[in-house]
C-alpha cells in the first residue's frame, strides 16, 4: 500500500499553523471541511460545530466512525494587571512550565491580534537571582508581556484586549530532513491529517469501505466532551485516532502506530484490539500495544455519554505530549495504513 505522505504532511503543516484552541476552532474546522470537499466527500456540521464527513460503504446497515480532534491546548486572558501584563487561564491540561518563554498571540474581538511572550513574572536572573530557579510555575506567576507600549491596565484595554480573549501559542512547526515533525499541537492535528490521508487514499484508489464510514472531527476533546454527542446513529464501532505517548515505561515509539489497550477511562474493546493487531501483523505494519495512565479520548467521551458502541484507539507516537512535541513520518504512514485496512476489513 502506497500512502501519499506528502499530502498528509502538507495538510498537517497547514493545520498546525492554523490556531484552534478549544473554544476557538472555526478556522481549522473550515480548513478540514474544505479538504474533504476537495476529495468529493460529503460533510455536515453538528450544533457544536464539529465536522462529520461520510463515505458510503458496501454495507449501509451499520456504520463505522473514526474520530480525531482539531482543538488544541491554549489559554484565555484571565486578568489584566495594573502593570500592563496579562494573567492566563488554561484551556486543556498542561504544566505551566511547558509554555514558559513561548511566543504567543492574543486574539481580540475588536482590534485584531497582538503578539507577546509568556514569561515568569520574575524572569530576570540579574534582578531576582536564585528566585528564578526556585519559583514554582503556576497561574499566579506566569504572565504575558505584550509587544506594545503599555504600562497600565488602561493602556491594555485601549488596545482592545479584554478578559476572555483567546491566546494562541506559537507552534514553531518544523519538518527535518530526517523525517521528524516538531511542533506544538501534534496532539491531535497529526491525527486529523492522518484521517485526511486515509480518506484521500480511498478516493484516489477508488476503494469502497466495507461499511459506511464517518470521519468525526471533534472540537472539544481537550476539555472532555469532544464526541459526546452527534455520533451518527448507525455507528456500531468507533475508533479514536489520537496520539500515542512514548516515554519511560511505555511501549509506544515515534516510529510505529500504537493500538491502545487501556487508558484512564478503562480497557478498550478487546475484539477491536485483536482485529487491529491481526491487520497490522498480516500486513507487516510496525505497531505497538500500549497503556496510557493519564489519558482520555473521543472514544472515552462517547462511552461516558452512553453511546452503545465498540471502541478502539490508534495513533502515531508523539514524544513530549502536551509540551513541545515531535513525531516521525514513519508513524504517520503506519497509522494511515492501519486505518485504511480497518475500513476495508
Amino acid at each position: 500500500m502506497n500512502i501519499n505522505k506528502d499530502y498528509v504532511i502538507n495538510k498537517m503543516i497547514t493545520l498546525l499553523t492554523t490556531p484552534s484552541p478549544t473554544g476557538d476552532t472555526a478556522r481549522a474546522i473550515d480548513f478540514v471541511d474544505e479538504s474533504f470537499k476537495e476529495l468529493g466527500i460529503q460533510t455536515r456540521r453538528t450544533v457544536k460545530n464539529a465536522l462529520i464527513a461520510t463515505i458510503p460503504g458496501q454495507d449501509d446497515s451499520k456504520h463505522r466512525t473514526l474520530s480525531a480532534h482539531v482543538d488544541t491546548l491554549g489559554a484565555m486572558v484571565k486578568e489584566i494587571k495594573s502593570n500592563g501584563k496579562l494573567k492566563l487561564t488554561q484551556l486543556g491540561g498542561y504544566a505551566w512550565s511547558t509554555i514558559e518563554g513561548e511566543y504567543c498571540t492574543i486574539s481580540t474581538e475588536e482590534n485584531g491580534e497582538f503578539t507577546g511572550t509568556i514569561l515568569l513574572n520574575q524572569a530576570s536572573t540579574h534582578v531576582h537571582g536564585d528566585k528564578v530557579n526556585k519559583a514554582t510555575r503556576s497561574e499566579d506567576n506566569i504572565e504575558i508581556r505584550i509587544d506594545e507600549k503599555v504600562h497600565s491596565k488602561k493602556d491594555v484595554e485601549a488596545l482592545g484586549i479584554h478578559v476572555g480573549d483567546f491566546v494562541y501559542f506559537d507552534t514553531r512547526t518544523d519538518v527535518t530532513p530526517s523525517g521528524f515533525i516538531k511542533s506544538r499541537h501534534l496532539d491531535d492535528k497529526a491525527c486529523v491529517a492522518c484521517i485526511l490521508g486515509m480518506a484521500e487514499h480511498l478516493i484516489k484508489n477508488n476503494l469502497t469501505p466495507k461499511y459506511t464510514t464517518h470521519f468525526f472531527i471533534s472540537n472539544y476533546e481537550e476539555v472532555g466532551h469532544g464526541s459526546s454527542a452527534s455520533i451518527p446513529e448507525k455507528t456500531f464501532e468507533f475508533i479514536a485516532v489520537d496520539m500515542a505517548a512514548p516515554g519511560d515505561g511505555q511501549e509506544s515509539t515515534e516510529y510505529a502506530v500504537t493500538i491502545c489497550a487501556k487508558d484512564s477511562s478503562g480497557p478498550y474493546d478487546l475484539d477491536i484490539r485483536r482485529q487491529l493487531t491481526k491487520l497490522a501483523k498480516e500486513n507487516e505494519i510496525d505497531f505497538k500495544i500500549d497503556i496510557y495512565p493519564f489519558y482520555g479520548s473521543d472514544a472515552s467521551a462517547a462511552l461516558r455519554a452512553g453511546w452503545e458502541i465498540k471502541h478502539g484507539l490508534i495513533g502515531p507516537g508523539v514524544d513530549a505530549s502536551h509540551s513541545y512535541e515531535r513525531l516521525h513520518e514513519d508513524s504517520i504512514e503506519a497509522t494511515v495504513k492501519l486505518g485504511v485496512l480497518y475500513m476495508m476489513d
